[in-house]
């Protein structure tokens, strides 16, 4: 009897882990009248491809129990080479999504994605910090939390700082609109700013920034996904045009 009741439990277990996963990864009815688009359906990486790259990598990032993942290959070395980007471009847009790192961990949602073939995803693509803040110690460094998760990375700090804490979800909302962005982060406005303006070329004059003039000033280009050499989890990843 015992053992037909840790069966039963095992069952319902597996049941409700099922029904968890269908309520992800899907659009409503509304969403699909509004034009929202998914960018991950829950099985499959067709929307993505690596950086540089036409294909999708064949190690480090799979989809898994509904949920896009990234598992640092075994290496002597970091080397970001497994970032990821969108297939398609985008300009004005809402992208919504949800992530969770491993304790320590750090990653990045970047947008208006450049490819260049001799420069990383970071000098084109402006950044949305990915970070577990209470452990890892990019959180210390930058100037007023702008390397904490949520930040303009490097450049603009999220405020209310409202993340939470490793193997949670977070979940994300960036809005771009012309010359006009927003980072929500835990259904928090934390932070908006507007490009292409006197300050905006002056802050960036004063980043390690300067020497991209591509950084910043594209209207157009790829989503991406980082690769930091931690385990990152992304779900219910859409997108909106504007």
């Amino acid at each position: 009897m015992k053992i037909f009741s840790l069966f039963l439990s095992l069952l319902l277990s597996l049941f409700l882990i099922q029904m968890a996963n269908a309520q992800h990864n899907t659009l409503t009815d509304d969403e699909i009248e509004e034009g929202w688009k998914l960018l991950f359906d829950g099985q499959s990486l067709e929307h993505w491809r690596v950086y540089n790259s036409d294909e999708m990598a064949d190690e480090g990032w799979v989809a898994e129990n509904g949920e896009m993942i990234f598992y640092p290959p075994q290496a002597e070395e970091w080397s970001s080479g497994l970032d990821i980007i969108t297939r398609e471009t985008y300009s004005d847009f809402i992208l919504k999504l949800e992530w969770s790192v491993e304790r320590a961990g750090n990653s990045g949602i970047f947008y208006h994605v450049l490819e260049q073939p001799t420069e990383a995803i970071y000098w084109s693509g402006l950044e949305m910090q990915v970070l577990d803040n209470e452990n890892h110690p990019d959180a210390d460094q930058g100037v007023d939390g702008n390397r904490k998760a949520g930040s303009l990375y490097d450049l603009i700090p999220a405020d209310p700082q409202n993340t939470k804490p490793y193997d949670e979800w977070n979940s994300v909302k960036i809005v771009s609109n012309g010359p006009r962005v927003e980072h929500w982060q835990n259904g928090e406005k934390v932070l908006e700013y507007e490009r292409w303006t006197v300050e905006w070329f002056e802050m960036l004059r004063n980043s390690k920034f300067v020497a991209h003039p591509e950084f910043g000033a594209m209207r157009e280009g790829h989503i991406g996904l980082q690769d930091h050499g931690d385990v990152v989890r992304f779900r219910n990843i859409k997108i909106k045009e504007l």
